[in-house]
Protein backbone atom coordinates (compact mmCIF):
# COMPACT_ATOMS: atom_id res chain seq x y z
CA UNK A 1 0.00 0.00 0.00
CA UNK A 2 2.58 2.64 1.19
CA UNK A 3 4.23 1.72 -2.70
CA UNK A 4 1.35 2.10 -4.22
CA UNK A 5 0.61 5.38 -2.40
CA UNK A 6 4.43 6.72 -3.25
CA UNK A 7 3.81 6.04 -6.64
CA UNK A 8 0.56 8.66 -6.95
CA UNK A 9 2.12 11.50 -4.87
CA UNK A 10 4.82 10.86 -7.93
CA UNK A 11 2.22 11.63 -10.35
CA UNK A 12 0.34 14.44 -8.17
CA UNK A 13 1.05 17.74 -9.97
CA UNK A 14 2.22 20.36 -6.63
CA UNK A 15 0.42 23.08 -6.90
CA UNK A 16 -2.73 23.02 -8.99
CA UNK A 17 -0.96 24.43 -12.19
CA UNK A 18 1.17 21.77 -15.14
CA UNK A 19 4.66 21.34 -13.92
CA UNK A 20 5.37 22.33 -18.09
CA UNK A 21 3.77 25.94 -17.29
CA UNK A 22 5.30 25.99 -13.34
CA UNK A 23 8.98 25.13 -15.32
CA UNK A 24 8.05 27.90 -17.72
CA UNK A 25 7.12 30.08 -15.33
CA UNK A 26 10.16 29.58 -13.24
CA UNK A 27 12.48 30.32 -16.28
CA UNK A 28 10.67 33.20 -16.57
CA UNK A 29 11.16 34.03 -12.77
CA UNK A 30 15.21 33.58 -13.49
CA UNK A 31 15.25 35.85 -16.31
CA UNK A 32 13.36 38.63 -14.26
CA UNK A 33 15.70 38.27 -10.94
CA UNK A 34 18.60 38.27 -13.81
CA UNK A 35 17.66 41.71 -14.86
CA UNK A 36 16.03 43.76 -12.33
CA UNK A 37 13.31 45.66 -12.47
CA UNK A 38 12.46 44.30 -16.25
CA UNK A 39 9.37 43.29 -16.97
CA UNK A 40 9.54 39.74 -18.51
CA UNK A 41 6.51 38.46 -20.82
CA UNK A 42 4.66 35.04 -19.89
CA UNK A 43 2.15 32.60 -20.63
CA UNK A 44 -0.09 33.80 -17.95
CA UNK A 45 -2.31 30.37 -17.00
CA UNK A 46 -6.27 30.20 -16.33
CA UNK A 47 -6.74 29.79 -12.86
CA UNK A 48 -10.20 29.36 -11.07
CA UNK A 49 -9.96 32.80 -9.47
CA UNK A 50 -10.64 36.21 -12.20
CA UNK A 51 -7.79 38.06 -13.58
CA UNK A 52 -7.38 41.38 -11.78
CA UNK A 53 -7.93 39.26 -8.63
CA UNK A 54 -3.96 37.98 -7.77
CA UNK A 55 -3.92 35.66 -10.49
CA UNK A 56 0.22 36.82 -11.47
CA UNK A 57 1.15 36.33 -8.05
CA UNK A 58 -0.77 33.22 -7.29
CA UNK A 59 0.66 31.60 -10.31
CA UNK A 60 4.50 32.64 -9.29
CA UNK A 61 3.68 31.33 -5.74
CA UNK A 62 1.94 27.77 -7.52
CA UNK A 63 5.32 27.55 -9.43
CA UNK A 64 8.04 27.83 -6.53
CA UNK A 65 6.04 26.39 -3.53
CA UNK A 66 7.13 22.97 -1.99
CA UNK A 67 5.85 20.68 0.62
CA UNK A 68 7.93 21.84 3.01
CA UNK A 69 7.16 25.71 2.44
CA UNK A 70 5.01 27.31 4.99
CA UNK A 71 2.34 29.98 3.58
CA UNK A 72 1.30 33.34 4.32
CA UNK A 73 -1.28 35.57 2.25
CA UNK A 74 -2.22 39.15 3.40
CA UNK A 75 -4.56 41.92 1.66
CA UNK A 76 -4.25 45.66 2.23
CA UNK A 77 -1.44 43.66 5.26
CA UNK A 78 -4.73 41.85 6.19
CA UNK A 79 -4.73 38.43 6.88
CA UNK A 80 -8.47 37.92 7.45
CA UNK A 81 -9.92 39.87 4.19
CA UNK A 82 -11.83 38.31 1.31
CA UNK A 83 -8.78 38.48 -0.90
CA UNK A 84 -6.56 36.46 1.69
CA UNK A 85 -8.27 34.27 2.99
CA UNK A 86 -9.63 32.57 -0.34
CA UNK A 87 -6.55 32.60 -1.88
CA UNK A 88 -4.57 30.73 1.04
CA UNK A 89 -7.91 28.07 1.37
CA UNK A 90 -6.90 27.60 -2.18
CA UNK A 91 -3.32 26.98 -2.53
CA UNK A 92 -3.62 24.96 1.08
CA UNK A 93 -6.63 22.51 -0.57
CA UNK A 94 -4.19 22.02 -3.37
CA UNK A 95 -1.15 21.64 -1.77
CA UNK A 96 -1.87 20.65 1.84
CA UNK A 97 0.73 23.11 3.12
CA UNK A 98 1.13 24.51 6.09
CA UNK A 99 -0.65 28.21 6.69
CA UNK A 100 0.51 30.73 8.67
CA UNK A 101 -0.10 34.08 9.77
CA UNK A 102 3.29 34.84 11.17
CA UNK A 103 5.37 36.76 9.35
CA UNK A 104 8.67 35.34 10.31
CA UNK A 105 7.83 31.91 10.06
CA UNK A 106 6.22 32.24 6.53
CA UNK A 107 8.81 31.12 3.60
CA UNK A 108 6.33 32.58 0.87
CA UNK A 109 4.13 35.58 1.50
CA UNK A 110 1.88 36.31 -1.18
CA UNK A 111 0.82 40.11 -0.85
CA UNK A 112 -1.60 42.63 -2.31
CA UNK A 113 -0.65 46.04 -1.95
CA UNK A 114 1.24 45.90 1.22
CA UNK A 115 4.93 45.16 2.69
CA UNK A 116 5.19 43.37 6.27
CA UNK A 117 6.40 45.62 8.91
CA UNK A 118 8.26 43.11 10.32
CA UNK A 119 11.96 42.98 8.49
CA UNK A 120 11.83 39.54 6.40
CA UNK A 121 14.81 37.87 5.77
CA UNK A 122 17.03 35.74 3.38
CA UNK A 123 15.03 32.49 3.57
CA UNK A 124 11.46 34.20 2.46
CA UNK A 125 10.03 35.48 -0.59
CA UNK A 126 7.29 37.99 -0.99
CA UNK A 127 4.85 37.99 -3.97
CA UNK A 128 3.26 40.93 -5.24
CA UNK A 129 -0.16 40.48 -7.03
CA UNK A 130 0.02 43.36 -9.64
CA UNK A 131 -2.86 44.93 -11.30
CA UNK A 132 -1.10 47.20 -13.71
CA UNK A 133 3.21 46.65 -14.70
CA UNK A 134 3.61 49.02 -16.66
CA UNK A 135 4.60 52.31 -14.67
CA UNK A 136 4.45 54.36 -17.92
CA UNK A 137 1.12 53.82 -18.76
CA UNK A 138 0.36 57.38 -16.90
CA UNK A 139 2.26 59.26 -20.04
CA UNK A 140 2.05 56.77 -22.82
CA UNK A 141 -1.15 54.32 -23.60
CA UNK A 142 0.85 52.29 -26.09
CA UNK A 143 2.67 49.21 -25.48
CA UNK A 144 4.80 49.37 -28.40
CA UNK A 145 6.03 52.96 -27.48
CA UNK A 146 6.77 52.04 -23.77
CA UNK A 147 8.99 48.86 -24.70
CA UNK A 148 11.09 51.37 -26.63
CA UNK A 149 10.94 53.66 -23.80
CA UNK A 150 12.34 51.03 -21.42
CA UNK A 151 14.90 49.81 -23.89
CA UNK A 152 16.27 53.61 -24.33
CA UNK A 153 15.97 54.45 -20.71
CA UNK A 154 13.66 57.14 -22.08
CA UNK A 155 11.90 58.79 -19.14
CA UNK A 156 11.67 62.02 -20.01
CA UNK A 157 7.19 61.80 -19.94
CA UNK A 158 7.61 61.00 -16.69
CA UNK A 159 9.72 63.17 -15.19
CA UNK A 160 7.68 66.43 -16.93
CA UNK A 161 4.69 64.36 -15.58
CA UNK A 162 6.21 64.62 -11.39
CA UNK A 163 7.26 68.21 -12.26
CA UNK A 164 3.53 69.27 -13.44
CA UNK A 165 2.13 67.39 -9.96
CA UNK A 166 4.78 69.89 -8.22
CA UNK A 167 3.52 72.39 -9.98
CA UNK A 168 -0.10 71.83 -9.66
CA UNK A 169 -0.35 70.82 -6.27
CA UNK A 170 2.70 71.61 -4.48
CA UNK A 171 3.25 68.42 -3.77
CA UNK A 172 3.35 64.65 -6.05
CA UNK A 173 -0.29 63.23 -5.01
CA UNK A 174 0.86 59.60 -6.32
CA UNK A 175 -0.72 57.86 -3.27
CA UNK A 176 0.50 54.20 -3.99
CA UNK A 177 2.78 52.78 -7.02
CA UNK A 178 5.56 55.25 -6.70
CA UNK A 179 7.55 55.14 -8.87
CA UNK A 180 11.39 53.82 -8.59
CA UNK A 181 14.40 53.32 -10.30
CA UNK A 182 15.95 49.58 -9.53
CA UNK A 183 20.08 48.91 -9.70
CA UNK A 184 20.40 52.32 -11.52
CA UNK A 185 18.70 51.64 -15.01
CA UNK A 186 14.62 50.17 -15.16
CA UNK A 187 12.23 52.51 -13.68
CA UNK A 188 9.37 50.41 -12.35
CA UNK A 189 6.09 50.28 -10.77
CA UNK A 190 6.29 48.63 -7.30
CA UNK A 191 2.59 47.61 -7.23
CA UNK A 192 -0.03 49.12 -5.01
CA UNK A 193 1.96 49.78 -2.34
CA UNK A 194 1.58 52.93 -0.02
CA UNK A 195 4.60 55.22 0.02
CA UNK A 196 5.34 54.28 2.89
CA UNK A 197 6.47 50.80 2.40
CA UNK A 198 8.62 52.08 -1.06
CA UNK A 199 11.90 52.64 1.16
CA UNK A 200 11.66 48.87 2.34
CA UNK A 201 12.70 47.62 -1.42
CA UNK A 202 16.15 49.30 -0.98
CA UNK A 203 18.79 47.07 -0.66
CA UNK A 204 16.23 44.34 0.84
CA UNK A 205 17.59 40.89 2.06
CA UNK A 206 14.31 39.38 0.50
CA UNK A 207 13.68 38.24 -3.04
CA UNK A 208 10.72 39.87 -3.99
CA UNK A 209 8.43 39.08 -7.11
CA UNK A 210 6.09 40.56 -8.94
CA UNK A 211 3.13 39.33 -11.12
CA UNK A 212 0.62 40.83 -13.58
CA UNK A 213 -1.46 37.53 -14.31
CA UNK A 214 -3.72 40.09 -16.72
CA UNK A 215 -0.97 41.90 -18.17
CA UNK A 216 1.24 38.75 -18.72
CA UNK A 217 4.27 40.05 -16.79
CA UNK A 218 6.80 39.32 -14.26
CA UNK A 219 9.88 41.27 -12.80
CA UNK A 220 11.69 41.19 -9.66
CA UNK A 221 14.02 43.07 -7.07
CA UNK A 222 16.80 40.44 -6.01
CA UNK A 223 17.77 40.51 -2.53
CA UNK A 224 20.46 43.79 -2.00
CA UNK A 225 19.17 45.66 -4.86
CA UNK A 226 19.57 49.61 -5.49
CA UNK A 227 15.66 51.06 -5.79
CA UNK A 228 15.54 54.78 -5.67
CA UNK A 229 11.94 56.72 -5.75
CA UNK A 230 12.00 59.28 -8.50
CA UNK A 231 12.35 62.60 -6.49
CA UNK A 232 14.15 66.05 -7.77
CA UNK A 233 17.27 67.52 -6.26
CA UNK A 234 15.18 70.32 -4.59
CA UNK A 235 11.84 68.69 -3.59
CA UNK A 236 12.58 64.88 -2.04
CA UNK A 237 10.63 62.18 -1.66
CA UNK A 238 8.40 61.38 1.34
CA UNK A 239 6.09 59.11 2.96
CA UNK A 240 3.04 59.36 4.87
CA UNK A 241 3.13 61.19 8.01
CA UNK A 242 1.18 59.78 10.58
CA UNK A 243 2.26 62.29 13.91
CA UNK A 244 -0.05 62.29 16.73
CA UNK A 245 -1.59 59.10 15.99
CA UNK A 246 -1.26 55.59 17.14
CA UNK A 247 -2.96 52.25 16.50
CA UNK A 248 -6.36 51.97 19.22
CA UNK A 249 -5.60 47.91 19.20
CA UNK A 250 -1.83 47.92 20.21
CA UNK A 251 -0.60 51.83 20.66
CA UNK A 252 1.76 51.64 17.46
CA UNK A 253 3.20 54.95 16.56
CA UNK A 254 5.65 53.90 14.10
CA UNK A 255 3.75 51.42 11.26
CA UNK A 256 1.57 52.27 8.16
CA UNK A 257 -2.00 52.97 9.90
CA UNK A 258 -5.40 52.39 8.52
CA UNK A 259 -8.20 55.46 9.38
CA UNK A 260 -11.40 53.89 10.42
CA UNK A 261 -14.20 56.29 11.06
CA UNK A 262 -17.12 55.30 13.20
CA UNK A 263 -20.61 56.75 11.93
CA UNK A 264 -22.28 56.38 15.31
CA UNK A 265 -19.58 58.54 17.43
CA UNK A 266 -18.48 60.89 14.35
CA UNK A 267 -14.85 60.11 15.46
CA UNK A 268 -12.01 58.56 13.36
CA UNK A 269 -9.81 55.75 15.19
CA UNK A 270 -6.60 53.95 13.55
CA UNK A 271 -5.48 50.63 13.53
CA UNK A 272 -2.44 49.26 12.11
CA UNK A 273 -2.84 48.01 8.54
CA UNK A 274 -0.25 44.85 9.11
CA UNK A 275 -2.66 42.68 11.46
CA UNK A 276 0.36 40.02 12.31
CA UNK A 277 2.26 42.79 13.71
CA UNK A 278 -0.52 44.23 15.83
CA UNK A 279 -1.03 41.22 16.98
CA UNK A 280 2.77 40.64 18.54
CA UNK A 281 2.73 43.86 19.84
CA UNK A 282 -0.66 43.30 21.70
CA UNK A 283 0.22 40.32 22.90
CA UNK A 284 3.60 41.28 24.45
CA UNK A 285 1.81 43.82 26.14
CA UNK A 286 -0.19 41.97 27.55
CA UNK A 287 2.50 39.96 28.49
CA UNK A 288 4.56 43.28 30.27
CA UNK A 289 1.56 44.27 32.17
CA UNK A 290 0.36 40.93 33.71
Amino acid sequence: MNDVLKRKNRKYNFGFIDENSKREIRRKILKAVAIPGYQVPFGSRELPIARGWGTGGLQITLSLIGPDDILKVIDQGCDFSVNAVNLKRFIQKTTGVEITEDTLKATIIQTRHRIPEEKMGENQILVFQVPYPEVLRTVEPSEAVTREMHAEMNYSKLWVYLYEEIVKWGEITIGARYPVKVNGRYIMDPSPIPRWDVPKLHMAETLYLFGAGREKRIYAIPPYTRVEPLEFDDFKFNVESFDGKACSLCGSTDTFLDEIFNSETGQKTYICSDTSYCSKVSARKKVSHE
